[in-house]
């Protein structure tokens, strides 16, 4: 049995806010991954059920990847429909806040959310959310945001109205944010919801070859391109580091989705404990970090890149060049682990 983690005065004013309006906003970070979508799609499908006017609103576009979800056409993004992002935003009644904890994480979308006086309920995973949030379901320790979603829709008692669309945007978020079940999974409940949605007739193999193990040529490519030519290792520091340019990326004719999972393999080598894959775009660098065990890479992206995160899942931007944002990994090297500043190895070493 699933057990109930969310207060029920929270849940109860959470009800009374969706059932005292008609117009509702639903948002998330810059650079929306599966969890987003999913959790922003799951939830905006339920509402609809409702008889609510809910609308997905993104600060940016979301990857190609995840372009199979069910009415992931209905997503506006504001940066291909800014006046219909902007209209959604300023005439909503109430806003959900899924998979951010701040302001900056949602880009130029904070302006809008600032101004509107409407209540705000924020449903979230990383630690340490900003007061701003008129209701916060804020579990850190949670798998997913879209965890977090089934968990409060069953609270509300309206799993009734998951269907089977709704059950595939819910766990593919849980799949995408956990490497499908790899990590940030430890809770015996996250196996009950995954049954729980499966029973709507969610092909789970199909949707994990859709979210997680389909790559266009180009994707691959890159992948190849970058953990055979751009993986540095750093043994004595159990770490790696992917690093790709704008350049390069123009070469492998980049796509958003394209280096999804990449920060990952270089865990797959003996020894290497923690992996960071730096990504040069048009107005930051995005900063990705994986790690096994305690290793805690939120609290790195959190003081370092603007970010946050699981203990062994994380991220942020760097504003700053791409040199620049490799010369603080190597400086956050010798920092955190100073007793190795005068050792050297290769990757024949670390391979051994």
């Amino acid at each position: 049995m699933i057990q109930p983690i969310i207060d029920q005065q929270v849940i109860d004013k959470v009800a009374q806010l969706v059932n005292g309006v008609n117009t509702i906003a639903i948002t998330c970070h810059l650079s929306p991954d599966g969890d987003a979508i999913g959790s922003m799609l799951a939830l905006a499908h339920v509402l609809r059920r409702l008889g609510k006017d809910a609308l997905v609103v993104t600060p940016d576009m979301m990857p190609r990847s995840l372009l199979f979800l069910p009415n992931v056409r209905s997503v506006v993004s504001f940066t291909q429909h800014e006046a219909r992002a902007r209209k959604a935003i300023e005439t909503a009644q109430l806003i959900f806040c899924l998979d951010f904890n701040a302001l900056h994480r949602i880009d130029k979308l904070g302006d809008l959310v600032m101004a509107n006086p409407c209540p705000r309920i924020l449903i979230d995973h990383h630690v340490d959310p900003e007061p701003m949030f008129d209701v916060m379901i804020s579990f850190p320790d949670a798998s997913s945001t879209c965890e977090l979603v089934y968990r409060m829709l069953m609270q509300m008692q309206l799993l009734r109205l998951v269907d089977r669309n709704a059950a595939q945007c819910l766990l593919t978020g849980m799949m995408t944010d956990t490497g499908n079940f790899a990590y940030n999974c430890e809770d015996p409940d996250l196996y009950e919801i995954q049954a729980s949605l499966m029973r709507r007739k969610v092909g789970r193999q199909w949707l994990y070859n859709m979210a997680m193990n389909t790559f266009s040529a180009d994707s691959l490519r890159l992948q190849g391109y970058a953990l055979s030519q751009k993986m540095r290792l750093y043994l004595p520091q159990h770490a790696a580091l992917i690093t790709l340019t704008a350049d390069e990326l123009k070469k492998y004719n980049y796509k958003r989705g394209d280096s999804e999972g990449m920060v990952n393999k270089p865990l797959a080598i003996p020894g290497v404990e923690w992996s960071v894959f730096l990504r040069e775009d048009p107005e930051y660098v995005k900063v990705s970090c994986r790690s096994v065990g305690d290793f805690a890479v939120n609290d790195i992206c959190a003081k370092y890149f603007n970010g946050g995160g699981h203990i062994n899942a994380a991220g942020g931007e760097f504003y700053g060049t791409l040199d620049q944002a490799v010369e603080t990994f190597e400086q956050l090297l010798i920092e955190l682990f100073p007793a190795t500043n005068n050792e050297n190895s290769t990757d024949n070493e670390i391979r051994q």
